[in-house]
């Protein structure tokens, strides 16, 4: 079983400690908050730069739409979308017990089939 399965079963319970779980809500917590500060600086420095190299007077002509303009917000976005994926992990794409859901479709699936 994965160590993040593991916890969130000990996590669930009710032997686990509840200072232990205040712990690791108040870092989960933490983590969240770093995120979203992060995006917020993000799109706050990248909303100046865009708008200085507009106004900055590149906007009268087809200087302005050149890589140099945007790549900042470009690879800062892939740093960010990796620090999100580390935040907030596979529960994006599967979710809570996405694995048990997915095998029980397929038991039932399997089951309705007739196997003669």
């Amino acid at each position: 079983m994965r160590r993040s399965r593991r916890m969130f079963n000990e996590y669930q319970s009710e032997n686990f400690n509840p200072d232990e779980r205040y712990a690791l809500a108040y870092k989960r917590v933490k983590r969240i908050k770093s995120f979203y500060v992060h995006a917020l600086v993000y799109v706050l420095i990248n909303a100046f730069i865009i708008f200085r190299n507009y106004y900055g007077g590149t906007h009268n002509n087809e200087n302005f739409w050149t890589w140099v303009n945007f790549n900042t917000a470009l690879f800062w976005g892939i740093g960010l979308l990796a620090h999100g994926l580390s935040v907030f992990g596979s529960t994006i794409f599967f979710g809570q017990n996405w694995e048990e859901k997915k095998i029980q479709e397929f038991m039932d699936k399997d089951k309705n089939q007739k196997w003669e």
